[in-house]
């Protein structure tokens, strides 16, 4: 059969974009902020119920903010709630018993669920269903934070913050990784309560930070073959570090609970910038309409600063 040019040049141009990735990234551009910064406050935010808690697991899906909000009560009650753009905040799960939230590469929350002491995945109706639920036959400690590979691949940090939400746990603190048939390994059993897990812009390299006796520390795993490599130290000391957000440069933006602060290093553990808030801080995400807005939560508030760079959802 006579196949015509024109048609030889559409085939051509399909097989192109059949090539090509589904998704494409927008392009990493603006600068990464320097100095000292101040975030503001969303007063829309500010708690509802008088009991002491914190907000934490800024996730950014679609057009909204998803964060937890738990309490320091029996069983660390948790809640998921939405900021959405117009401001307004509502609440999505009611009993999420979460603490660190992510999204999945289906646009589910991953959430980090110290009431079932397991990784969970939830629809945004509030659907449950369980990623990773125990280690050798035993549940985890309190799961804190997470980040999930493109290609499926979950780390969460499992320190022992929240242990008394349920009954069992593990013998020590750890980083483990999930594989995508649900398999579950450990990364780290060296850092006492690791917290904040990310990624690097391009899956190459993992962060996670915790403490080493009595100072933070940021770790950085090269990641070869899908599997983490022995980590180094990238930053020491920090304070009682949290929480962690990565720009589309590699940047990465550590909280430090009690110092009220996120310090933001290059790569390579340089510090270029300071962001300041007015209460205790825990986690960070990038969201907003053009991708470029930090959110920051932290006790009992959310906070916001527009920067000119993007960067990760969570």
């Amino acid at each position: 059969m006579k196949i015509s040019t024109a048609v030889l040049s559409i085939a051509a141009a399909l097989a192109t974009l059949a090539a090509a990735p589904s998704t494409q990234a927008a392009a990493c551009t603006g600068k990464a902020p320097a100095g000292e910064l101040v975030a503001q406050r969303i007063a829309a935010a500010n708690p509802d119920r008088k009991e002491p808690g914190l907000y934490e697991g800024p996730v950014w899906i679609k057009d909204a903010l998803y964060f937890s909000d738990f309490t320091f009560g029996p069983g660390f009650p948790s809640r998921i709630r939405k900021l959405d753009a117009a401001g307004r905040v509502s609440t999505v799960i009611e009993d999420s018993g979460s603490n660190g939230l992510a999204v999945d590469n289906d646009g589910n929350l991953l959430a980090a669920t110290h009431k079932y002491k397991s990784v969970s995945r939830y629809t945004l109706d509030g659907k449950r269903s369980e990623v990773a639920g125990k280690y050798q036959g035993n549940v985890f400690n309190s799961p804190n934070d997470m980040a999930m590979a493109r290609d499926g691949t979950l780390y969460f940090s499992d320190p022992a913050f929240q242990r008394d939400a349920a009954p069992g746990g593990q013998d020590q603190t750890r980083v483990y990784r999930v594989a995508v048939d649900g398999g579950v390994t450990v990364v780290d059993d060296t850092l006492i309560n690791p917290n904040g897990v990310s990624l690097s812009p391009k899956g190459d390299v993992l962060y996670v930070n915790g403490m080493v006796g009595d100072h933070g520390v940021l770790r950085a795993y090269a990641i070869v073959n899908g599997k983490p490599q022995q980590g180094r130290d990238l930053v020491s000391p920090l304070g009682i570090p949290d929480g962690m957000a990565v720009d589309c440069h590699g940047n990465i933006y550590v909280t430090e609970h009690t110092d009220k602060r996120l310090r933001v290093f290059t790569p390579k553990g340089k510090q270029i910038a300071t962001i300041k808030v007015d209460a205790n801080v825990t986690n960070a995400a990038f969201g907003g309409v053009s991708g470029k807005t930090l959110y920051i939560t932290g006790a009992g508030a959310v906070w916001k600063l527009d920067l000119d760079v993007t960067g990760s959802p969570y």
